[in-house]
């Protein structure tokens, strides 16, 4: 996988936020170095996110997110400020782009309070300081620029960079539980949700984790599993399946070789596996009529046995003998007042950022819902959940060993 083919959820999200007629969107083209942002002296030019992968290093593969204004008013605005407060969610480094010539007002000192309140690096980017006659003091996290001349924007970058966290600082997908020349098993059953001849994103990305760790993968489908492990001749370090297949694969698989499953590995990845081991007990108390909210990140075409919309609201009545009230989100749309639903069951969040996925956890701890993932839920329903987090050393502790 090269650089410009890395998915979005892996990239360093960095959002520019501002006032309108800040130059927010001046800025995002001067970094990017192409005209992709609208620019105009029309205040609230920009009325949704403007997107653009690059590269900026050393950090690498980044996500760049120029934002509305802060400052929007109206109906209409009111919805774009909403925007720009979602994208703030999901932002690894935050831009504060300040007009020179007008300095900071309480629209911006509110921002730079969300920042510090949501543990964000952020840096302030007065902007037009070639129009401004007084340059302003820029402080430590401050620097003036114009991205109208390209005056200090390379330094921008290398801020930006500085702030942003390290590769060598990102948890891995399953790597670290892996020695060079171990043997993995994956079982990967075709899934008709998938495009016509490509995998799914964490079952990709899991490969690739594997062949990083000098180790090697054995793809098979459910059905191959058993004779796949009598051939091989060599124990394998663990099998991973999807979670659709987890019962047969829990079968085929012999104890003595760990099992778990993508989804619980993008649970831990996205830095959310003990709260969605802990969650998933939640679904032994549910009671007629409970609300549970199925969340996913992404939008996709629904098959007639959908994983979310049909077999786990199917699967949830059947292990509980209740008919909860199920409802359903997708995509970047997350509900605010998440207080109605006894359970939250999310997907692995493959298309979402670790911010975003800590986001989402923390909102629902907040507002007292429980939330787990597909994964962890699939295999409490099962009995199988103490052997599919038993490959996580820590996870023992959770069950009292």
């Amino acid at each position: 996988m090269s650089l410009n083919d890395t998915p979005a959820a892996e990239r360093v999200h960095i959002g520019i936020f501002g006032r309108r007629n800040a130059g927010k969107s001046s800025l995002l083209n001067a970094i990017t170095g192409q005209p992709l942002a609208v620019v105009s002296e029309t205040a609230g030019t920009t009325t949704d996110p403007v997107r653009k992968s690059m590269e900026i290093l050393p950090i690498g593969p980044v996500l760049l997110i120029d934002t509305p204004g802060i400052d929007d008013s109206g109906e209409l605005g009111e919805k774009r400020v909403e925007k720009a407060r979602q994208i703030l969610r999901q932002t690894d480094v935050a831009v504060l782009v300040v007009d020179a010539s007008l300095g900071k007002n309480g629209d911006d000192e509110e921002l730079i309070r969300m920042f510090e309140k949501n543990g964000m690096p952020y840096i302030t980017a007065y902007n037009k300081c070639d129009l401004a006659e007084i340059v302003p003091a820029t402080g430590n996290n401050g620097i003036c620029v114009s991205a109208v001349t390209g005056h200090n924007i390379k330094e921008l970058k290398e801020k930006i960079a500085g702030l942003a966290r390290t590769d060598s600082e990102k948890l891995r997908i399953v790597a670290d539980l892996l020695h060079p020349a171990d043997f993995v098993v994956l079982v990967v059953p075709i899934d008709k949700a998938a495009p016509k001849g490509r995998l799914i994103l964490p079952q990709q990305q899991t490969i690739r984790d594997i062949l990083e760790a000098d180790a090697t993968a054995v793809v098979v489908k459910e059905y191959e599993l058993r004779d796949t492990l009598c051939a091989l001749g060599k124990r394998p370090r663990m099998v991973i399946t999807d979670s659709q297949v987890f019962a047969k694969v829990s079968a085929d698989t012999p104890p003595d070789i760990p099992l778990t499953s993508f989804s619980i590995l993008m649970a831990r990845y996205k830095g959310m596996l003990d709260s969605s081991v802990g969650g998933a007990a939640a679904l032994d108390k549910i009671s007629d009529g409970d609300k549970i909210l199925i969340a996913e990140g992404c939008t996709h075409h629904r098959q007639c046995d959908d994983i979310g919309t049909v077999k786990l609201p199917r699967w949830i009545r059947q292990y509980t003998g209740k008919k909860p009230a199920f409802e359903f989100s997708s995509g970047g749309e997350f509900p605010g007042d998440l207080s109605p639903y006894r359970l939250i069951v999310h997907c692995g969040g493959c298309m979402l950022n670790e911010r975003e996925m800590k986001y989402r956890q923390r909102e629902a701890a907040a507002q007292g819902a429980h939330m787990t993932n597909f994964g962890i839920l699939i295999a409490h329903m099962q009995g199988i959940l103490k052997r599919s987090v038993s490959v996580f050393p820590h996870m023992a502790a959770v069950f009292g060993e």
